[in-house]
Order: C-alpha cells, then structure tokens, then sequence
C-alpha cells in the first residue's frame, strides 16, 4: 500500500491524541535552528542530527571536456559534513582519475560539435536501496542490489534513443552510448539519472552533475566578447536540500506517517547543501563571481536571497542568455531549473560574510504536518585578494553576443493539459497525476513539427509543480488564477486513466500575471503555482531542423524488460493499479520505445504517475 501525506491523512493522525508517542517519539537531535520555526520540531517529522553550519568549504566540481567521454555509474561513499562519517552514496565518474564520491564532474560541451558519451552502470547494492518502493510500475525487489540506470541530459536537444528515456535501462555491468549533438546555444544544463519510477533515490543519492555548453560567444575564457567572470571567478552551485539519519545516512522520508518503503510524495529537507556539502563557506575574492545555479532538489521550490538583500543579476536561465542583466534582490527556483547570475563582492571588507538563504515557506501539505522553512544554503566569506574587475555587461545579446531572442510566437494550437492529485477524491493508493492519466495510458499528446503550441497548463494542487518537456524550449506567457473547487464541481474528476482537461475558461479568478524579468528568455522548465493556469509558448521543431527524426523508434535494451511487481506492501491496494503494472511490461517488448516525455519534476511526483509520453508526429 502507498500513502501521501495529505490534510486528510495528516488530520486522522492528529487525531490520534496519543499519536505523536504512537508514531515512535521524536530525535533527541535537531538541524540548524532558523527564526521560522523558532525551534519548534513536528513529532510527525525526521529531524537531521545536529550540525554546525560552514565548517566545509565549498568544493568545486572537476571539469571534464572532450567529444568521446565514458561516464561511470558507481557506489561510493561521501562524507557531507566533517563532523559527519563518510557513508554510501552514487556518484557519477568521468575518466581514468575520476575520485568523487557524490555527484559527478561537470561536463563542458562546445555548440555544434557532437559530445559521443558513454554511460555505463557499474553499481552494487543501492545505498537507498529501503527507500525504494516495489509496488511502483516495474519496480521488484532484484532494483535494491541490482539497480537500473538511464541518464538524460536535461535541456538537450537530443535524439530519442539518447534522450535517457526512462524505459531505456542500463543495469549493472551495462553500457549504451549516446550522442548529444548539441546544436543550441550555450546554456547550462545537467545531467541525471531517469530510470522508471526510482529516479528520486539514484538523484538523492548523488546522480546528478552539471553540463555547461559553451558556444564563440560564452566561451569560459576570461577573454570571452562578453566580458563575463570566467575561470575560478565562474563557478556552478549544485544546491539541493537533505534529511539525513541519526547515524548520518541519506534518508528520502520526512514523516513518520509513511512507512519505510513506501512512496511519500515528496521531503522537505532540513538542510541545503551546495555541491555536496551541508552548509560550506566559500573564501572569494573582492571582485565580481558568475555562479551558475540549478535546484536539483528533490521537492521545494526556493526564494533566494542574500541575508543583506544585495542586490544580483540574473544574466540567463535554462535555454541560455538572456537579452540583458536583469537586475534582483531574490529569485524563486523549483527544481530542475537553473539561473545564471552575476554577484559582485567588490565593495565589501575582508572578512565580511554573506549568506545565500531562502524563505519560500513549504508547500500546504507539507506544513501541515510541521515542516517549516529550509533557511540556509551557504555563505560567502569576503577575502583581501582582488578579484574580477570587470563590470555587469549592459547588454549579453545583439553586438558582441548572440541574436537577440524573438518576439514570442503567435501559436496556431491551444492545447490544455492538466495536474492533479487524484487521491484526495479517491481511496489509496496516492498518486500524482497529468490529465488523469497513469505514464502508461496510450492518450499521449501528438503535436506536429514544425507547430507553434499554446500549452495551458491547468493546476488544480495547492503546491507548485515544476513541468519539464523534454527536447523543447519554450517562452512563459504568464500564471493566472483558478477557482479550482468551482472548476472541479462544474466539470468533475472522473477515474484514473480517463483524460480529464476541461477547458479553465470562466473559473479564472484574476488577470494573468507576466512572467518575472528573469523568467524571460527560453526555459525547458516552467513552475506551475497552485491553483493557476500557466501558459507557455512551445515550437516543435522538424527533422530538418533537428538533424534527426524526433519520432524514430529504437531499441530498448533486452535487459530492460522487466517483470510487473508484486503487491509488497499489504493491506488494501488498488487493482487497477497492479494491472497497470503488468500491462505496462508485456505490451511494451525490446524495440519499441518511441518519442519523449513530460512530467513534474519533484522527483517523487515523476516516479508515480506524473509523468506522461508524447510524440512529435507528421
């Protein structure tokens, strides 16, 4: 049986009375205390062990370029803090000297020069391995020792057989090569794992890693025509949030109330952590840095800022630059995107420490059970050493940078498209969802290349969801409020795996907010507030265009066929469920995978269900 941690579950179990000594007591040991909780902790709630915020420095990934890399899958062990033990955890390794124990390098590309890259699963058992919840789609018991792998480069414009298709699965001692032709601009993107239905425990145990494309005009180089920080003044930040256990190991529960090795549907985590350690501090110079940021967190959308409300400059996000520096004092970021910025530190005194900090409170669902603001994700401290003297460009496009970014396209399609959380009118098992439908129900979207789309993106969820389409970039229109329970009575849930996108026209509730300045610019991630319509923009692009057929079809590897799961978690379970499952695996044989997907990226929320297919067909 699978649980979600909803307002209805939550009240039954307050309830209880004597349900917070039911639930096994509390950790005698907390996290770092903000001024949101006021040093409250939920009993409901796992609770970090102690620690002592920037005892680390912050560690600079390893950069790796060339056009034929082996990428390398492995078990290791990583220590996240010093006062911690070193314990297990994945890592990605890239070449013959490859040491990390957490995460993998970052990748350089350069535009038009295709990267051939090798990916190979050389793990043992999974250091998550009870976390994994075997009644998910294709999912058994062998996934805890012999766990499968598949790894997308996200924001690449990328054939379908080397997309990292999540039925694409490389198991241990397998290998696939992929080829990433990287025909766009520089941009930052990432890699990590996303194998079917366990992509939260291999990404929260450490696959992941940053992949920077670099094109004539963002070239790396201090003498780049941007005049942009480059070298040890251009750093990535790979920021995530964590719960660890009492003994220091990862754990991906946040609540008592879900049983161990049961979906949850999402953690927020306790403590940030910036390319793998809880809370570093990083010496930098008195100069201007460019750090490029990704929220590879698992769950919480953050609001940044620095504690002193110092003013940055976001220079682009997921698709590449945008026209101009946008100047900020915050920004929100969900997972799964990223932002380029600018941070200047000429005008403090040595010594001097800046926080990067965020207080985005957490979504409904999660707070009602007690979970407050992950406050902190690392600080600067101000050396005497000068740094980078150049200023913030006025202009990044047009001149000396590349074309400016076009108008945004007037589409010739509006299609409607919608998130929910079906449970919450349903019995168990929980399950998140895109337009009612389970990853396997045939009713896929079918845009035609070369089209331009209006995508409505209907959120009936108090919480926000990041939505990503792979292959695609896509310009935001703007969020628009929704009277959801109004929208729901007309026009009622039916059950699972009927497709339910009614049209939001007559429920909005208020005019349509523009993106942020910042939000600008192209984007293969867009957030999707509670209770909105989102809309965004997207072209499909031709074979022609791409240099490849978006639909061809290709092989799934023989070892990727797998058995459907048995019911492992007793009790009452859904039926409809567990033919889904089965269906799933006999109807799809080795050498029919086709296409691409979409779906949420909280990473509990794309494991089961919200994640769909879609093709691009003539």
């Amino acid at each position: 049986m699978t649980y979600d941690v909803t307002r209805r579950n939550v009240l039954r179990a307050l309830g209880l009375g004597a349900a917070t000594v039911a639930l096994g007591g509390v950790s005698s040991s907390r996290a770092f205390t903000s001024p949101a909780n006021n040093g409250f902790e939920s009993p409901l709630l796992f609770h970090s062990p102690n620690v002592v915020p920037f005892r680390d420095p912050l560690p600079t990934p390893s950069t790796v370029t060339g056009s034929n890399l082996a990428v390398d899958a492995v078990t290791a062990t990583h220590r996240f803090h010093a006062d911690m033990p070193e314990v297990p955890t994945l890592a990605y390794h890239c070449g013959p000297n490859a040491q990390p124990g957490y995460l993998g390098p970052t990748i350089e590309a350069q535009s038009d020069e295709q990267l051939t890259l090798r990916f190979s699963n050389s793990m043992g058992v999974h250091p998550m391995a009870r976390d994994m919840d075997v009644s998910l789609h294709g999912v058994t018991e062998s996934f805890r020792t012999v766990t499968p792998m598949s790894l997308h480069l996200h924001g690449g414009v990328t054939p379908p057989d080397s997309d990292g298709n999540p039925e694409q699965l490389t198991r241990p001692g397998g290998s696939i090569v992929h080829q990433f032709p990287n025909r766009q601009e520089a941009a930052p993107l990432w890699y990590h794992d996303h194998a079917m239905a366990i992509t939260r425990v291999n990404v929260y145990a450490g696959l992941a890693g940053m992949y920077l494309l670099r094109d004539r005009f963002d070239t790396g180089l201090l003498d780049n025509p941007l005049g942009l920080p480059a070298g040890e003044f251009e750093l990535p930040l790979v920021m995530q949030e964590k719960i660890f256990r009492e003994d220091g190991h990862l754990s991906i529960r946040s609540t008592r109330i879900v049983p161990e090795g049961s979906w949850e549907g999402g953690a927020v985590g306790d403590v940030g952590l910036v390319n793998g350690k809880i809370w570093p501090e990083l010496t930098v110079a008195r100069g201007l840095y460019r750090f490029r940021m990704i929220n590879a967190a698992s769950y919480s959308v953050w609001n940044l800022h620095f504690e002193n409300h110092l003013r940055f400059w976001v220079i682009g996000n997921d698709g590449g630059l945008l026209d101009a520096p946008v100047p900020v004092t915050s920004i929100r970021i969900a997972p799964g995107e990223r932002y380029d910025v600018l941070v200047d530190f000429s005008g403090y005194d040595a010594g001097t420490t800046v926080e990067l900090r965020n207080d985005e409170a957490p979504p409904f669902q999660a707070a009602v059970i007690g979970a407050v603001t992950m406050p902190l994700l690392c600080r600067f401290r101000v050396g005497s050493a000068r740094g980078f003297t150049g200023g913030v460009p006025t202009s990044l496009r047009g001149g000396r940078g590349p074309t400016p970014i076009e108008p945004i396209q007037q589409p010739t399609k509006i299609r409607i498209v919608t998130l929910s959380q079906p449970y919450a009118l349903r019995n168990p098992p929980a399950i998140m969802s895109l337009n009612n439908l389970r990853y396997s129900d045939p009713d896929i979207e079918m845009p035609r290349p070369g089209t331009v789309e209006q995508w409505n993106i209907v959120n009936i969820t108090p919480d926000p969801h990041p939505i990503h389409i792979h292959l695609v970039t896509f310009r935001i229109l703007g969020r628009t409020p929704l009277r959801t329970v109004d929208y729901q009575v007309a026009h009622p849930q039916p059950d699972i795996g009927i497709k339910w996108t009614p049209d939001p026209e007559g429920f909005l509730a208020g005019p349509m907010t523009p993106p942020a300045p910042w939000e600008a610019g192209w984007k293969d991630t867009v957030r999707v507030d509670g209770g909105t319509v989102t809309r965004i923009i997207v072209r499909f692009p031709t074979a022609d265009e791409l240099g490849f057929d978006p639909d061809a079809t290709f092989a799934r590897p023989a070892e990727a066929t797998v058995p459907a799961p048995s019911v492992a978690h007793g009790g009452n379970h859904d039926p409809m469920h567990d033919a889904h499952n089965g269906v799933e695996h006999s109807d799809h044989p080795a050498g029919d995978l086709q296409g691409y997907v979409w779906h949420c990226h909280l990473l509990d929320h794309e494991d089961h269900d919200m994640m769909l297919k879609y093709r691009i067909v003539q």
